[in-house]
């Protein structure tokens, strides 16, 4: 398979986008920035309407050898309402032209502190998209050293094949939803495109956006029910690392991003890097996810 980012070993990506909600100060950050790498984890997933990118070039500025040790994934695309002249005046709305993608990798240089990303994704699809235009940003883009690779976040197998038909470099990623919650991607053929070009899907809301904390969510009621055995037998310590496991299981080989501001959340989950489920458990996640067996 081809790698996603610099470390094609990962697995795990730490999620960046309720950084503003974590409340930490920029030494705090920092710390645990310096953790999540100690754990093995290099890779830090960031995109504009996040705006968690300046937070985090503070936070790196305090150890300025930490960027030679991660790698960092950003997306563009999204102009939501504000004040930025990156941002909308009136109306939410996708822009993938070439002067919004050129000006918003601009911006998260800046504000990162640093000279380059290692990959840059579009954030959604937009539906005025010239894909010309794009492979016009894209070859500027890794022309002059800013961007080292491309990849799409939330585009349908369709939307995909017809930029990277265009394109004269290659898509690395196609970032999307996938938990037990949400199973589309295993059916509408966004998993089988990225094994067929040899792609690694990044995976997002893995956990459901916490869902699988609510024993009042039904699904949730039938993993815990359906699945306490197998987590004794797989020899996992939480219902989320089995979770984890049944995603990274998958052929394609998926990288999963993580949604949690704490060490101690992130750390027992990077344990499902070294475990994998035998065809059988892996259809007994499936069916408590489901509510029924394959038919």
């Amino acid at each position: 398979m081809n790698a996603n980012t610099t470390d094609e070993n990962a697995s795990i990506i730490a999620g960046f986008w309720r950084t503003n909600a974590w409340g930490y100060s920029t030494q705090a950050l920092n710390q645990f920035i310096e953790q999540l790498i100690e754990i093995g984890v290099k890779d830090f997933d960031h995109a504009y309407v996040y705006r968690s990118e300046a937070a985090f070039g503070q936070a790196l500025s305090l150890s300025p050898n930490l960027r030679d040790n991660i790698n960092i994934i950003t997306k563009c695309g999204i102009r939501g309402v504000g004040d930025s002249p990156l941002d909308a005046t009136s109306v939410n709305h996708y822009d993938s032209s070439k002067a919004s993608i050129l000006a918003s990798v601009d911006h998260s240089l800046k504000v990162l502190g640093t000279d380059y990303v290692d990959t840059l994704l579009l954030h959604r699809p937009d539906y005025l998209m010239d894909v010309d235009a794009v492979n016009d940003a894209f070859n500027a883009l890794k022309a002059q050293g800013k961007v080292k690779q491309f990849g799409v976040s939330n585009f349908n197998t369709a939307q995909f094949s017809l930029l990277q038909s265009t394109l004269d470099v290659p898509l690395v990623t196609n970032q999307i939803e996938l938990s037990p919650f949400e199973t589309s991607a295993l059916d509408n053929g966004l998993l089988d495109q990225c094994y067929q070009h040899r792609i690694r899907p990044m995976i997002w809301s893995c956990l459901g956006g916490g869902r699988l904390f609510d024993k009042t969510d039904a699904v949730t009621q039938r993993l815990t029910q359906d699945l306490s055995g197998l987590m004794e037998e797989v020899g996992v310590s939480s219902l989320a690392e089995l979770i984890y496991v049944w995603v990274l299981t998958l052929p394609s080989q998926p990288q999963i991003i993580t949604g949690s501001g704490k060490i101690e959340n992130i750390r027992p989950l990077v344990n499902a890097r070294d475990i994998r489920l035998t065809r059988e458990q892996w259809y007994q996640v499936w069916s408590a996810a489901v509510g029924h067996g394959v038919k």
